[in-house]
């Protein structure tokens, strides 16, 4: 086999799985008869382009590998700037994507197909994929607008309490970004999301005075 697959699992938060669809992944592979070199597996939401396992998986890529995923949300749910941004970017390093519910991409798995059907189903994917980021970006706004709504009619009820905040966790983060720690081996040490450091990092604590 003249590529890799590097299948790449993403969940917006940590109480998604990112590794739900790994089995899927895998069995996808298996029936394809091609091996998953690596899996990419991060919490970080599909609307931002800044994601470290998403550039790791395209810095390790070569010409001609596959980058896999369950569907074309996983991958982005991002604006059209930033999808043309990031399609740039698989572009210059002439990556395929493999989306196990987009059959039209599955033919990047069998090579040796003539200049003619590449082109034409590469045109096909071309399309297909713009649509599907578009449907995901869609898909992501109108859930956003629904919970900006429910939460507007929760403090007109005076029943809104808002999201706890895990001010442990911040005082950890903190600590680590004082002391020099980078943001990705704090997702690592923490178990967060770079948006949770984000947050973390604007916190402030109240200074405590100490009294004789």
């Amino acid at each position: 086999m003249s590529f890799f697959v590097r299948a790449y699992l993403r969940a917006s938060t940590l109480e998604q799985n990112a590794e739900r669809a790994k089995a899927m992944l895998d069995d996808f592979a298996q029936s394809h008869n091609v091996i998953i070199c690596n899996y990419y597996i991060e919490n970080e939401s599909g609307a931002h382009l800044e994601r470290p396992e998403l550039f790791r998986l395209l810095n390790d890529s070569r010409t001609s590998d596959v980058l896999l995923i369950e569907d074309v949300d996983r991958l982005s749910r991002l604006t059209r700037d930033e999808w043309d941004r990031l399609k740039q970017l698989i572009r210059a390093r002439d990556v395929r994507i493999v989306g196990v519910n987009v059959p039209t991409t599955w033919m990047h798995l069998r090579p040796g197909q003539n200049d003619f059907d590449s082109r034409i189903f590469g045109a096909i994917n071309d399309m297909l994929l713009d649509m599907l980021a578009a449907i995901a970006r869609r898909d992501y706004e109108q859930r956003r607008t629904r919970q900006k709504q429910g939460i507007e009619k929760a403090k007109t009820l005076g029943i809104y309490r808002g999201r706890k905040r895990n001010l442990k966790k911040y005082e950890t983060i903190q600590k680590l970004l004082n002391s020099g720690t980078s943001w990705s081996s704090i997702q690592e040490l923490v178990k967060c999301s770079r948006s949770t450091i984000s947050a973390a990092k604007k916190h402030k604590f109240p200074d405590v005075k100490k009294t004789n």
